[in-house]
């Protein structure tokens, strides 16, 4: 299942101008650089002693395990390039937008007499800057993956099914059996 948090971020991190530090030694001393300095942040970080961040800092151990290579790569992502990062919400925000690729199943709540019926979707729309900036904003703030998919299904009713007001008033949009999300910037 696709999960709407991690595909906003793959979208950002398309924005990035450089690749993220590939060995193991690199990673680590750029998370302590981000920690001012500090092994002992770092080694609370990444569920590690200090001693072992300080060999990991001075190349004396070259392999992590798989599950702590995941972690530094994971804490690296989350803070590489800042203000790229920035930038790109911003603009996605402000005037650009984002593209959303989606398949999933949508069901409505509409008036009686229509067809409510949950169906299989693949939509590939422009969703304009102020969805994406409610997105972004939700997303910024610590929203869960329930509050954030509800948030991507109010934009895809919004643009898709009621033609940002044009039509079907009142509808309603489910989003559910989510197959594959996709953003991109």
């Amino acid at each position: 299942m696709a999960d709407v948090g991690e595909e906003l971020e793959k979208a950002v991190e398309g924005a990035f101008t450089r690749p993220i530090p590939k060995s193991a030694g690199a990673r680590m001393r750029y998370l302590v650089k981000q920690y001012k300095g500090s092994t002992k942040q770092v080694a609370l970080l990444l569920g590690i002693t200090q001693r072992t961040v300080e060999r990991y800092v001075k190349d004396q151990i070259k392999t992590p395990r798989p599950d702590l290579a995941a972690r530094m790569e994971r804490e690296v992502r989350r803070r590489w390039q800042p203000q790229i990062r920035a930038r790109a919400k911003r603009a996605a925000s402000t005037t650009d937008g984002i593209m959303i690729d989606t398949r999933a199943r949508f069901g409505f709540t509409a008036a009686p007499g229509t067809t409510d019926d949950a169906r299989l979707r693949h939509l590939t729309l422009a969703l304009p800057p102020e969805h994406a900036a409610r997105l972004f904003d939700a997303q910024d703030a610590g929203a869960t993956e329930q509050q954030l998919q509800r948030i991507a299904a109010e934009a895809l009713g919004d643009v898709y099914f009621r033609d940002s007001g044009r039509r079907a008033d009142g509808l309603e949009v489910e989003f559910t059996d989510l197959e594959h999300l996709e953003f991109e910037l």
